[in-house]
């Protein structure tokens, strides 16, 4: 067990590697201590960073690092955790004037510490840890608007346009990685690590401390008019202060390592703080916070932090915290393949009545587990009708009519789902299971393609979308599978095209 987890450890960091670097080229006011404040501050939004790098280069950049990153085992990819910090980003994005073309991305990844750090093209990694650590969902929010704010400022491409030869050297490092493990050809963890060393050494960069303080003054803004208590921002730094105090010699990156917290920033926070929200945290938070804490533990990471989280969560006297107190035990056992202690933890909260889509798509997996076909498919119809709109549970939903041979209904329903969210790449997988049970080859295929474009496997994607040609006698159908194919052909070229400038820049 403990080769497992150092495996996994290893493999995180390397990813980590990469986005700190990423971070260190982007954010390098995070990395230096004291930070360099830069002589001019902070440029205009206007000719340098527009010109020398667009929105949408920013954008296919950003994507070319997650194409990589998904396929690490820290990235998160449960459903429900990744819905669940999406439409907290467009709760918050709403209430900003400044949306036009941007489009955010909010992602998890498994690791205790309490970080998070936003990348090119609007992508931001929030840590199991500062998610577990949240008291409120208004601290959560707090560290996501901020975030947001330094993708909405252009932070990120302002930094990558300076004329710094060490961000140039990061960034020829990142691209020299990228572009190998996008022709196949290369080591990306070779990659990852030699870019983490160079990085590492060439942290002299300083990005002005007023960026810091937009993206403070910008999120505080965004959280009051979406309705967050602005005091979570004030409690959540705090916290993540306190945390780094703790950790201070131990080794490792906390949020404020990148994101230092000044006394004038803490002040200026508290002095823009406007009346009172009461802000009651939503379902979704408190079950999404438990489920994170189970995976954490799951993997490893600050296990008997975590456990012992979730106990005292389920002797607390709020109904609903209680409840996800339970659900985040039994979820454990349920992923360490443990399922009879999953069900004597759920037991609980059955007995409470407390019913939501997390606690039925366990129940449902457990069925299924337990050989109780007809209760589940009781079970996943009412579920469904119930909670329409809960991506993870429609999983569920879908798993169970499988197993009782209900392909087409699959099929129907990951079709209805992947339509209202067409970014949700394990539809498409559950959609090719069912088609490929069918019979219809062509398609299953070609949904197997989408499910790895979203993934991040591009060339996958394509060997696919050839097979399905291959198979297909219908000359229309492939000649709209060949135009499928030269498309991801043609996005791979102009991701290669990217980062080769990028690797020229040194």
């Amino acid at each position: 067990m403990w080769g497992m987890v150092q495996l996994f450890q290893m493999q995180y960091q390397q990813l980590l590697a990469l986005l700190c670097a990423v971070s260190m080229a982007l954010f390098p006011w995070a990395w230096t201590s004291p930070a360099i404040a830069q002589p001019v501050g902070l440029p205009s939004l206007g000719d340098t960073s527009a010109a020398e790098l667009s929105p949408s280069v920013e954008r296919m950049l950003g994507s070319a690092i997650m194409e990589q990153g998904r396929r690490d085992p820290s990235y998160i990819s449960d459903l429900a955790v990744n819905q669940y910090l999406t439409d907290l980003a467009r709760q918050l994005l709403t209430q900003t004037a400044n949306t036009s073309g941007n489009k955010i991305n909010v992602f998890a990844i498994r690791d205790a510490e309490m970080n998070a750090f936003a990348m090119p093209g609007g992508y931001i990694g929030i840590h199991s840890g500062l998610l577990a650590a949240a008291q409120s969902e208004s601290e959560l929010a707090s560290v996501v608007a901020h975030e947001m704010a330094h993708v909405l400022q252009r932070h990120i491409a302002r930094g990558m346009t300076q004329s710094s030869q060490s961000s140039h050297i990061v960034l020829a490092t990142l691209a020299g990685a990228l572009l190998a493990a996008l022709s196949g050809s290369g080591d990306l963890a070779m990659g990852v690590a030699a870019f983490g060393q160079a990085a590492a050494i060439d942290r002299q960069l300083g990005f002005s401390r007023q960026a810091e303080q937009e993206a403070d003054r910008l999120g505080l803004q965004m959280m009051q008019r979406a309705g967050f208590d602005p005091q979570g921002m004030v409690d959540m730094f705090g916290r993540l202060a306190d945390a780094s105090r703790l950790n201070e010699g131990a080794g490792g990156n906390v949020y404020t390592s990148t994101h230092p917290l000044s006394l004038q920033r803490m002040s200026d926070i508290q002095s823009r703080i406007q009346g009172n929200i009461t802000h009651q945290d939503t379902l979704d938070f408190i079950f999404v916070r438990a489920k994170v804490l189970a995976m954490q533990a799951h993997r490893g990471y600050g296990r008997d932090y975590a456990l012992e989280r979730l106990r005292q969560d389920s002797q607390k006297g709020n109904a609903r915290e209680q409840a996800a107190g339970y659900y985040g035990l039994a979820m454990y056992a349920w992923l360490m393949k443990e399922p009879e202690q999953a069900r004597e933890a759920l037991a609980p909260v059955k007995t409470s009545g407390q019913e939501n889509p997390y606690i039925a798509s366990l129940e449902l997996a457990l069925l299924v587990k337990e050989g109780k076909g007809e209760a589940a498919l009781r079970l996943a119809d009412q579920a469904r009708q119930r909670w329409p709109r809960h991506q993870g549970l429609l999983v569920e939903v879908a798993r169970v009519w499988q197993q009782a041979g209900r392909h087409q209904q699959t099929v129907d329903l990951m079709k209805q789902s992947s339509q209202k969210w067409p970014e949700a790449a394990q539809f498409y997988r559950l959609k090719a299971d069912s088609l490929e049970a069918l019979g219809q080859r062509v398609e299953s295929r070609r949904a197997m393609a989408r499910y790895y474009e979203l993934d991040g496997a591009l060339v996958t994607a394509v060997e696919y979308l050839q097979q399905a040609q291959g198979i297909s006698k219908d000359f229309y159908e492939q000649s709209e599978l060949d135009v499928q194919i030269r498309e991801l052909k043609d996005r791979l070229k102009s991701q290669r095209k990217v980062l080769k400038r990028f690797e020229k820049r040194s």
